[in-house]
């Protein structure tokens, strides 16, 4: 697995080596041609299918200095590394990437369900959609906050009016507004935003083409499961996808739960043209991890 961590670096060498020994034999008879046949044949089958845009998220590889993450990410075939701050989104840029969802709250708990946060949330959530818009960024990521003894219709009600305030900037922009679903149950207790179904209503009730939610497969596998058919129910109020192996929020192979190759075949099945974010934290080697779960989302 490792000597597959990356194109244009351990693969790419070795190729080249095989490759002229290949050569060699070539030129005794047919045995160098059919070698050479298979080694295309197998480069060939490498490379990515690109039918899925790929993004990972910077807080993950806390070790891992941004511009050696965005630098390795490009060579894997990843687009963005998202959740950065403005000052952070030239670093990716150097290297072709974007940043998928930018950081447009950074308080989980603290958010649209309550009135008294609506200023401070309008206040951050309008400078980054001008921001964003200026940088080509196209999602910001906005929270529910908790519940705090707060009914989910009263939640409801009060998100709508707060995210009212900001919509209109959003589509003047052309900047997607996305609120995430979280789990209450292992991670963010008592956060509010916790099931599709609420999320859902929230979006419809703002009733902006430019408000959707951010669907966090790892968390709302944990909350309600049923991942595939909610996606396919949901799908027009969704514009960007999470990803994370249950349990543990570790890599999305094999040694959890969830098959992402499956999923990721029937998101493309909805025409989906946004963003799917590796959000795992690796237990292995994280080059080594990140190249595995982006080959299991290339579909």
């Amino acid at each position: 697995m490792e000597q597959l961590r990356v194109e244009g670096g351990v693969m790419e060498k070795e190729y080249q080596i095989s490759r002229r020994s290949a050569l060699k034999t070539a030129a005794v008879g047919v045995t160098g041609a059919l070698a050479i046949s298979h080694e295309l044949q197998a480069t060939s089958s490498d490379k990515p299918k690109g039918n899925l845009n790929q993004s990972v998220c910077k807080w993950c590889y806390k070790d891992m200095a941004l511009d050696e993450l965005a630098r390795e990410s490009a060579r894997i075939g990843i687009k963005s590394v998202e959740l950065l701050t403005p000052e952070e989104w030239p670093v990716v840029k150097k290297y072709g990437l974007t940043c998928a969802m930018g950081l447009g709250a950074d308080q989980i708990h603290i958010g649209f369900n309550r009135k008294e946060n609506h200023d401070s949330r309008v206040e951050n959530l309008t400078k980054h959609i001008e921001l964003a818009a200026d940088a080509g960024i196209p999602n910001v990521i906005c929270f529910s906050g908790n519940r705090n003894g707060m009914s989910d219709e009263e939640g409801l009600e009060t998100c709508v009016i707060g995210l009212k305030r900001i919509v209109g900037l959003a589509e003047k922009k052309g900047i997607n507004v996305c609120m995430e679903l979280l789990n209450s149950k292992v991670n963010h207790k008592d956060y509010m935003c916790d099931h599709t179904e609420w999320g859902v209503k929230l979006v419809k009730k703002v009733g902006s083409p430019r408000f959707k939610l951010l669907y966090d497969i790892y968390h709302m596998q944990i909350m309600e499961g049923d991942v595939i058919r909610t996606i396919n129910d949901n799908f027009e109020y969704i514009a960007h996808f999470h990803t994370g192996g249950v349990p543990g929020r570790n890599e999305i192979d094999e040694t959890q739960e969830l098959n992402y190759t499956t999923i990721c075949k029937a998101i493309i099945e909805k025409g989906f043209r946004g963003y799917l974010a590796q959000e795992f934290i690796p237990k292995r080697d994280p080059m080594t991890s990140l190249a595995q779960a982006f080959r299991i989302c290339d579909v």
